[in-house]
């Protein structure tokens, strides 16, 4: 990769999430729907880019360049075995507790390294719907029926959706089985203990980096909630010392990166996002230097990021100014969307897996967004509907999931999840509504 060609689409990507992440949205005034889809921008740029999206980049990137192709067609490759490749790409989501957007590096990683579409599209589907605090969030604020159904839905959704997407694209399924068939086997650049603690500490940074405040200020969660940053902080000086030990960066360039790091962090505690930004800016600059794998790694990192991010700003701001953040609207008024999901009709769960798909909802925020939506009105029906589809799908989501496996796989994908929503609504209403 040529950097003089690349590093002005930095720039314009830098500057454009600064130029959004400090967005005077109350100093000036605009029309309603406009200002919505700024202020749901800002807020995306704060909550999610940094913290979410910059970790799953390098992971994505780190799976391109230090996973070997024959691993991931062992475990989620079009020949692999059924019950292990849908098994574990179902309950990805309890490891990664993810949000729509978050997954999407993650799923173009391991898509193109091979994956089967029927594992990789499991994996797409679970990433953010599998999430065990979004689960007992629900079951505690929803009630305990709401939050089994939620958990059993998601992980048979994601098996079946799965398997329809690998039957409905069978052809091009056994074209690519063929093709790895003929691919040599690599070989082992180290042992899989080490890829499989680089990957742990990069994902506990990840997980933890956004671990979300729990309602109660007591208790486990709460406990780690508190300590979160400190977790993260553990999580990031393992991972330096792997890079130093077995993935060819010099330990006086990590030393470099993490001085800094600890200093921001050790100076300016109530904001741990600077520390964060330093580290990921040190990484990236000692990375993007480096001559073998590592300057690989930030290269493919890059190219995932460059792909997506404009999709997703795109989607954020279609989204914003559409729907609106929940109590304050967009253009489609958010008192018709209360009113057309009451009930247990086929017309009040189709409707809320179509809001859910094309909402965007935060890791967490559907449940107390639901919490409102039913006490004005909404069907336990409909309110799961929108539980199946609203975390694994947005607009941002669909536009990313367009550009890494083509326009009619991406609808079908969509209408499986929506057509499948539907129907576990009105099964649900039926018998608990």
């Amino acid at each position: 990769m040529s950097w003089k060609q690349e590093w002005k689409k930095l720039v314009a990507i830098v500057g454009a999430f600064l130029a959004i992440f400090y967005l005077p949205v109350d100093a000036v005034r605009l029309p309603q729907p406009v200002m919505e889809a700024l202020r749901l921008a800002k807020w995306y740029a704060r909550e999610h880019v940094l913290l979410c999206l910059v970790p799953a980049f390098f992971i994505a990137g780190a799976i391109a360049v230090f996973v070997r192709e024959a691993s991931v067609m062992k475990y989620l490759g079009a020949g692999a075995n059924k019950l292990l490749a849908y098994g574990v790409a179902s309950v990805s989501g309890m490891i990664l507790a993810v949000c729509s957007c978050t997954v999407l590096p993650l799923f173009a990683g391991i898509h193109r390294m091979g994956a089967g579409l029927g594992p990789a599209t499991a994996f797409l589907y679970s990433g953010p719907a599998v999430n065990v605090l979004a689960i007992i969030l629900t079951a505690r604020i929803l009630g305990l029926e709401m939050g089994l159904a939620r958990a059993l839905g998601a992980i048979i959704f994601s098996v079946v959706i799965g398997l329809l997407m690998h039957l409905f694209f069978l052809r091009e399924e056994k074209d690519k089985l063929s093709a790895q068939a003929m691919m040599p086997k690599p070989e082992a650049a180290r042992p899989l203990w080490q890829d499989v603690l680089y990957f742990g500490s990069m994902v506990g940074i990840l997980v933890f980096a956004n671990w979300g405040r729990p309602e109660e200020i007591t208790g486990f969660w709460n406990a780690i909630w508190s300590a979160k940053w400190y977790i993260t902080g553990a999580f990031a000086v393992a991972f330096g010392i792997i890079l130093a030990l077995w993935y060819g960066l010099k330990a006086w360039k990590v030393a470099v990166v993490a001085a800094p790091t600890l200093l921001a962090a050790l100076l300016i505690p109530e904001a741990p996002m600077v520390a964060f930004a330093v580290g990921v800016v040190g990484l990236s600059a000692i990375t993007s230097t480096h001559e073998g794998k590592a300057g690989e790694w930030f290269g493919q990192s890059w190219c995932f990021a460059k792909q997506i991010l404009p999709l997703l700003l795109i989607g954020v701001l279609l989204a914003g100014a559409l729907l609106g953040r929940p109590d304050y609207e967009g253009l489609v008024p958010s008192g018709w969307v209360a009113s057309a999901v009451g009930g247990n009709s086929l017309v009040a769960n189709f409707f809320a897996s179509i809001a859910g798909a094309f909402m965007y909802f935060a890791t967490l925020t559907e449940v107390p967004i639901l919490q409102g939506l039913m006490g004005a009105g909404m069907g336990k029906g409909p309110a799961l509907a929108l539980l199946l589809a609203g975390p694994a799908l947005s607009l941002p989501n669909m536009l990313v999931i367009r550009s890494v496996m083509g326009t009619k796989k991406t609808v079908v994908y969509v209408c499986l999840v929506v057509a499948m929503a539907t129907i576990s609504g009105l099964l649900y209403g039926a018998a608990f509504g």
